[in-house]
């Protein structure tokens, strides 16, 4: 199933995830830092869902209380909400 975020206060614009089940299939990032994004998309491919948020929750930029992963990490708590 694929599931399309807003991030906020980031410099991302869009988040797309694909799962099948609890495992992420694929993710994608529009705008943000590119070779940040897709390398955190690949390393986490494959990867359970609540890994993912474990590892991910939290994560700061520049002096912000939030991240690309951050963000990432809180638009997978909502797919485990649904």
């Amino acid at each position: 199933m694929r599931y399309e975020f807003v991030p906020q206060n980031v410099c991302s614009r869009k988040i797309t995830v694909d799962v099948d089940g609890d495992v992420i299939k694929n993710v994608r990032f529009e705008g943000g830092c590119p070779g940040n994004t897709v390398g955190l998309c690949n390393m986490i491919e494959g990867m359970n869902i609540k890994d993912v948020i474990k590892k991910l929750k939290g994560i700061p930029c520049k002096g912000k209380n939030t991240s690309c992963p951050d963000q990432l990490a809180k638009a997978l708590e909502k797919i485990i909400e649904n």
